[in-house]
């Protein structure tokens, strides 16, 4: 496949739970602006390969965007890089809203 995992809501909470992970927003500040997932770490899309080098190995890593799509490109980028564990957040923040997860400021 591309070297990235899919992970819908219910798999991401039981992710946190279990192990922890990195959760990056790559989304533009415009969109950050309006709040994100509690403990993400904004990194926007095209900034994203001056950082690959900051990327943990040694856990999971998962990206989230608006919809799926940017991030999914981030994933695809991160494990193109050799990280092991990395997952694209299914419906991005949408998915997390619809879900009726709530929104902070990160």
């Amino acid at each position: 496949m591309y070297g990235f995992k899919e992970i819908d809501v219910q798999g991401l909470d039981d992710l946190i739970a279990k192990t922890g992970c990195m959760l990056i927003d790559v989304r533009t500040d415009a969109e950050v602006s309006r709040g994100g997932i509690e403990g993400a770490i904004h990194l926007p899309l095209h900034l994203l390969p001056l950082k690959a080098q900051d990327l943990p190995a040694d856990k999971a890593v998962v990206f989230y965007c608006q919809s799926g799509g940017r991030s999914a490109q981030a994933s695809a980028f991160a494990a193109s890089k050799g990280l092991v564990e990395v997952y694209n957040l299914q419906g991005g923040i949408m998915g997390w809203i619809r879900s009726g997860r709530p929104l902070s400021a990160i």
